[in-house]
């Protein structure tokens, strides 16, 4: 077999070298150690690769490698050069690369293959068409064991010696079809082939961007295959040759085959979707910088470096230095460039680095990006950015002027195909609006990005650019821009806007009818209901354009008016409560009086109209609740040379009886209408006849409160006291609508007269009397004499509301009702028979004394007659005894159980009080007869039998004093026993019984029918 590649001239120099130096051996055998075990431990697949990169690239072929794992053999085929002399010797030596002069050469080091050592010990490559080559560490070790002179090392090493450094010649290998070189690898245990299989697995396309020159990795392991390409990734590449003054000063502290390879390149890759957009790297692409095999530089970007960083001595970490600055800076305009060439969408601020990296080298290089890239035309935008601005110093002035001020504006470049392009620091972007909105707002915000950019994205800091809240959008909506803008595209503009932020749109641009532009939808009026061609404008009111208005504006605080609305709006109030001192009123009148027509306002539904200004037939001004309509009915009730005018024709021709009568012009009686009115003086002020007096007697009847009363609606006639024809009047008030003004209230639980009710009641309305001085006729006979019937004419129930007495619980039940009957009582005008008196009596012992003052005058029985008698002389008799004793005083005679009530409530003593009722003469004990019990059960066993029965000295015919009868005869016993029992309607019966005992049942059976 020939030594195809001087294999044996190799050995021999190597083995002389080490036994002329032992020294050298142990060198070459600490450095074979080292890359195999450190900066090359689990790089196998890496540096196989990159041997068949550079042999395809010096063949100028494609490239392709494919790796099988077969059991427990590794083989590595790929396309390109063969193996000569030149790779052997480099592949058999350390740090002496046979490539040093190849530009794009991968392997630059001479130190790669020897990851073989670290899973093989008698690896074998050849080519086709060539011998081959291999290296046996058991062979190495025997040639090395023959050497005395290595005896002492080979020991120290435990017989270890290096591999690669004594090669062999071998059989030629079975290269696969289509393959150039043949790599095989024995691997040496389990452990190593598990490792190679986790190796073949992590093979990523990151691998084959790093090599060019290689076009795809085939995997087979045991029997699957899978194929490695590197498409689906946008690679952005820069390469140059230094010059000689850059070799001199950046290779100053490289190694002398370094500086012998004056090239730089870098490559930044980043994987794409089908529709080109960045995405992120697959996770068996390592996160470090390729230099351009993977090293243990971190590097947090979603994109993958392959750059020619100088590398340390242990290959694992980009070596520091003049070189790496220049490199770095070559990366960030490259990685800039990449962002360039990709979409413009908003994947790319994924692509964008945060400040902080996980090593000093990804600091770096994120350093340098970021000093770049807000000055980089990168994102599109939906307008022009704003005019870069100089302001030049006064020394680059022609002339000096201390005074000048400088500005020099350079107008930003004209749209291209793609539009507006703009760099972070000219860009602006809007949180969360719609891609309607931004289009619609574009012209107000320099170079706006479109939609789909999120604000608070990190990298929207980094690039510089510039987050415009929607309140900072409206208030761009500002000067010449907007002045022209038609309604129609505010109406647009709000069709787009977030309601949803009403904080940031309170000073939103709202076009007015009047021409306007004010700020803020808040206090603005849209009309509705057929206001929009109203003409409002005296009113100084913000009526929304109708081509502007849009329901958005009324979520944000416009009101939404009809001419309803509007006639309640304050400034609407205003304007009609300044009208009469204006001085030009008519176009207030005119917009009011169009809003009452088209609202469809009643007569007394907006009693603050009355104030409106309007022209009488006079000439004068008049508020409009002191005009009267000329054919109005009011017009005919009423005194003359009043304070009221008559409206002008002119304004009943235009808007017709009914829209001056709601606007407060008198058709008729005129209603005050109110909900929820306070009870209180201050409060209850509708500037009524007699409504203080009114207030004072409502509040009398109620109980004591801590707050004043409400009530829920409030309704009075007005101007009654100006009536001169009260019959027309009361038919007008007693027939709806005015009817309504006298049903009574209830406030707080209790029933109180309405105003109105309580004026009529108190005047003389009814044929010249007050209503409180008639009843109805026909009514309770007991008010027979004491009131006078009121006039025909008018129904009961409206004369009972007037006040008109109708019965006499409903007098005793009224307010002042009780003193008002004693004081009819007292009148001795009036006449009243002993019937009616007693039952006034009875009735007037149930009110409560606390209702009644005491009468000065009270009406009695004396000696049969009756009379009024003053009060100090009249006496309440509770007991019939006690009538023999003061029948020479007027009496208050009523049923003796009334008594105690009546003394109470008139201030009047009982008969008992003036007299001591004590017996203080002598008689006779005798039996109460028998039969009397079949009357009175009850009755006591005797009696005292009086010949002459003296009463405080007073002779009587009875007396129950002390538990016992006395008596002077029959009719005298009889009283005694039927008041001593109890049963006092009975004695007229005892009287007979005692008379004729045989009566008995006669009497009894009267008794039972009666």
């Amino acid at each position: 077999m020939s030594d195809t590649y001087g294999t044996d001239r190799m050995r021999a120099a190597v083995l002389s070298a080490w036994t002329a130096s032992p020294a050298r051996f142990r060198e070459d055998a600490n450095a074979e150690e080292d890359f195999a075990l450190g900066g090359y431990r689990d790089r196998l697949i890496v540096e196989l690769a990159q041997n068949a990169a550079d042999a395809a690239l010096q063949a100028g072929v494609p490239g392709v490698l494919r790796l099988t794992l077969q059991g427990s053999v590794l083989t590595a085929a790929n396309t390109g050069a063969p193996l000569d002399a030149t790779g052997v010797e480099g592949l058999s030596t350390l740090r002496v690369s046979g490539k040093r002069d190849d530009a794009g050469a991968a392997g630059r080091f001479g130190v790669g293959f020897a990851a073989v050592v670290s899973v093989c010990d008698e690896p074998a490559i050849g080519s086709r068409g060539h011998g081959s080559v291999r290296w046996s560490r058991a062979e190495t070790s025997a040639a090395v064991a023959e050497i005395p002179e290595l005896a002492s090392e080979l020991a120290d090493r435990s017989g270890h010696v290096p591999l690669l450094r004594l090669p062999y010649d071998a059989p030629p290998l079975d290269v696969p079809d289509g393959f150039d070189t043949l790599v095989r690898l024995p691997l040496r245990d389990q452990a190593a082939v598990d490792a190679v299989r986790r190796m073949l697995n992590e093979t990523s396309p990151a691998l084959l961007l790093g090599m060019p020159a290689l076009e795809s990795i085939e995997i087979d392991v045991d029997g699957s295959v899978r194929t490695v390409v590197a498409d689906g990734w946008h690679v952005v590449s820069e390469s140059g040759e230094f010059t000689p003054d850059e070799v001199s000063r950046l290779f100053a502290d490289r190694p002398t085959e370094e500086r012998a390879r004056p090239y730089w390149s870098l490559r930044w890759a980043v994987p794409v979707t089908g529709t080109g957009e960045p995405g992120s790297p697959p996770g068996t692409v390592p996160a470090v910088v390729h230099a351009p095999t993977p090293s243990d530089e971190p590097l947090d970007l979603p994109a993958l470096l392959i750059a020619s960083f100088p590398m340390a001595t242990d290959r694992r970490h980009v070596a520091k230095g003049l070189l790496t600055d220049f490199l770095v800076e070559r990366v960030a305009d490259a990685y800039v460039r990449l962002l360039q060439e990709l979409p413009r969408t908003s994947r790319l601020l994924d692509l964008v680095p945060s400040l902080m990296g996980k090593g000093e080298l990804d600091a770096r290089i994120r350093r340098a990006v970021l000093a770049r890239l807000p000055e980089t035309p990168l994102l599109p935008a939906l307008s022009a950015p704003a005019p870069a601005v100089q302001t030049p110093t006064f020394a680059e002035a022609e002339v000096y002027e201390p005074d000048a001020e400088w500005r020099v504006e350079h107008p930003a470049a004209e749209p291209g195909d793609e539009g507006w392009v703009v760099a972070g620091r000219e860009a602006a972007v809007v949180a969360g609006a719609s891609a309607e909105l931004l289009e619609t707002v574009a012209g107000f915000v320099p170079g706006l990005l479109p939609a789909g950019w999120p604000a608070r994205h990190p990298a929207m800091t980094s690039l510089g650019v510039r987050r415009v809240e929607l309140a900072d959008v409206v208030d761009l909506l500002s000067g010449e821009a907007v002045e022209a803008r038609e309604p129609a595209w505010w109406r647009s503009l709000y069709d787009v806007l977030p309601v949803d932020d009403p904080e940031s749109l309170g000073a939103l641009p709202v076009p007015l009818t009047d021409g306007r532009l004010v700020r803020g939808p808040r206090g603005t009026l849209i009309l509705t209901d057929g206001g929009a061609d109203l003409d409002l404008t005296p009113l100084g009111l913000r009526i929304v354009h109708p081509e502007a208005a849009h329901p958005a504006l009324l979520r944000l605080g416009a009101a939404e008016a009809t001419p309803r609305t509007i006639l309640d709006d304050p400034l609407t109030k205003a304007a009609v409560a300044q009208s009469l001192d204006s001085p030009d009123p008519e176009p207030v009148a005119r917009a009011v009086l169009s809003l009452v027509e088209a609202s469809g306002l009643a007569p007394g539904e907006a009693p603050w109209l009355a104030e409106l200004a309007l022209r009488g037939t006079d000439g004068e001004l008049y508020p409009a609740g002191e005009l009267m309509l000329a054919d109005g009915a009011l017009a005919g009730l009423i005194e003359p040379d009043t304070h009221l005018g008559v409206a002008a024709s002119e304004l009943a021709e235009t808007y017709g009886s009914r829209v001056l009568a709601a606007a407060g012009v008198l058709d008729g009686f005129a209603l005050v209408h109110e909900s929820d009115v306070l009870l209180d003086q201050d409060e209850c002020d509708h500037d009524l006849d007699g409504e203080d007096d009114w207030l004072d007697h409502v509040l009398d009847l109620l109980p004591e409160l801590d707050v004043p009363p409400l009530v829920p609606e409030f309704v009075a006639v007005r101007d009654l006291e100006l009536v001169a024809d009260w019959p027309a009047a009361l038919e007008l008030l007693t027939r709806p609508p005015l009817r309504a003004a006298l049903h009574p209230l209830r406030v707080e639980g209790v029933e109180v007269p309405s105003y109105t009710a309580w004026w009529l009641a108190r005047h003389p309305v009814l044929g010249g009397r007050r209503p409180l001085e008639l009843r109805l006729p026909g009514a309770d006979p007991l008010l027979q004499g004491l009131y006078a019937d009121a006039p025909a004419g008018l129904d009961e129930g409206a004369l009972s509301m007037l006040g008109v007495r109708t019965t006499l619980p409903a007098l005793l039940d009224s307010h002042g009702g009780p003193e008002e009957l004693l004081d009819l009582m007292a009148d001795e005008s009036i006449e009243v028979d002993r019937a009616q008196l007693r039952a006034l009596w009875v009735a007037l012992a149930a009110v409560d004394p606390s209702r009644v003052a005491p009468p000065s005058r009270v009406r009695t029985v004396q000696k049969g007659s009756i009379v009024v008698a003053p009060a100090d002389d009249v006496v309440v008799v509770e007991a019939p005894d006690l009538l023999q004793l003061v029948t020479d005083r007027p009496l208050v005679l009523a049923p003796y159980d009334l008594a105690e009530a009546l003394s109470e409530l008139l201030d009047l003593p009982l008969a008992g009080e003036l007299a001591s009722g004590e017996v203080t003469s002598q008689g006779e004990v005798l039996q109460v007869p028998r039969e009397v019990r079949s009357l009175l059960p009850t009755a006591p066993e005797t009696y005292v039998q009086h010949e002459k029965l003296l009463v405080d000295g007073v002779e009587c015919s009875w007396r129950f004093f002390e538990g016992a009868v006395h008596c002077t005869g029959v009719d005298g016993l009889a009283r005694g026993l039927a008041w001593a029992t109890g049963q006092w309607n009975d004695r007229l019966a005892v009287a007979a019984l005692l008379r004729d005992p045989q009566a008995v049942p006669l009497l009894l059976a009267e008794a039972d029918l009666s």
